[in-house]
Parts: structure tokens; sequence; C-alpha cells
């Protein structure tokens, strides 16, 4: 896993998406293509943990939107993939508003889970969180918890972008995040974790 918590993925190709969206903003329409190979993805899984059989409509919709405002992007990979998840969220919040539904609670849970053992819930629980199954444990999650997980994990954004997207303060989305990790390890059947620390799961505020 890469440093504070992140996918090795997202990470790695930062540098390629920066570059193909700098191309895109000229015009490049196949560099386009290559920004959207490396953000799609982790955006529908994101897409998937808030709207469920929704998503690919809801990505199509952003994916519209954040083709005409290419423009105004400013900011290299890294920040690309926050204003991607931006934009996705604000089209998953109209359409479940459309849909009449009610989002979860925002408010974060306090119970603590105690699991004895000695591997952390971060890692274990990132193990798993590419299957279908895992998807829907997360949707199952309090909203805060569920939307912090997909952002820091699926999306593979850091601990300030994932704040910026959904308007709060890194620690609060670190915290959210461990507690929704460690709901899911306990869920998805994982032996021998820890408490561990959330501050683990995110940089410097």
């Amino acid at each position: 896993m890469g440093q504070g918590g992140e996918p090795r993925r997202a990470q790695a190709n930062d540098g390629e998406l920066g570059a193909a969206v700098a191309r895109a903003q000229e015009g490049d329409e196949s560099a386009f293509a290559v920004a959207y190979r490396i953000v799609q993805p982790g955006l529908l899984g994101y897409l998937r943990g808030i709207v469920g059989d929704d998503a690919e409509d809801v990505a199509s919709d952003a994916w519209l939107e954040i083709a005409r405002d290419l423009g105004r992007f400013k900011g290299d990979g890294a920040g690309f993939r926050g204003w991607t998840a931006t934009i996705a969220r604000h089209r998953a919040l109209d359409h479940l508003r459309r849909r009449r539904v009610r989002p979860r609670s925002t408010a974060l849970e306090q119970d603590v889970l105690d699991l004895p053992g000695p591997q952390s819930t971060h890692e274990q629980a990132l193990e798993s969180l590419s299957t279908e199954r895992a998807l829907e444990l997360v949707r199952a999650l309090p909203r805060d918890q569920a939307e912090a997980v997909l952002l820091r994990v699926v999306v593979g954004l850091d601990g300030p972008a994932a704040a910026r997207v959904l308007g709060k303060r890194p620690g609060a989305v670190r915290t959210a995040a461990y507690r929704g990790l460690r709901r899911l390890a306990t869920r998805l059947g994982v032996a021998g974790v820890t408490k561990g620390d959330p501050r683990t799961l995110g940089e410097s505020e």
C-alpha cells in the first residue's frame, strides 16, 4: 500500500493521468480516453457505493460535465481525481434527490469494535474492497463512513483531497474512513485485526 494508506496503483498512475489531462485540454481526444481509462474504475466504484445499480448512468452524466468543463480544470493528476469525484458526487446527490431517496445519516457512529490480533484493519479490509459484496457492505455503512472509505480507497484520494470533495475537515474524514474500514473488516470476516490508529489513514492536516 502507498504512503498514507493510499492504493499504489492510484499513486503510480497520477503522473500519467496529469500528462493525459494536460494533452486533453489541448484537444487531444486520445489523451482524454487515457484519462477516462485511469479514472473511471475508481469513480464507478465510488458511485456504486452511493447510488447502487444506477452508477453507470450517473457516471455518464458526470463524464459529460467533466468533458464540458475540462478547460476550467487546473491541477495535476491527483487533483483531477478529486475534481472528477466532486462532479460525480454532485450528480449522484442530484440523482438521489430525483429518486426521492433520503441519504443516510451523516452522524459518526460512536461504537468502537475491539478485535485483537496482529494485522491492521485498514490493510485487511482493503484486500476485499474490489468485490461486489464489499460495495454492498459499504452502502450499508453510515453515509459519512461510506463516502470516506470510497474516496480514500476506491477513488484513491488522499485525506485532504477527500475532505475537499466532502466539504469536511481532513481529520473528520480520516476518522470516518477508519471507523468504516473497521466495520467492513468485521463484516467481511477478516480475522486478526487491531484498533490501529486513524492517523495512519491520512496525511497531516
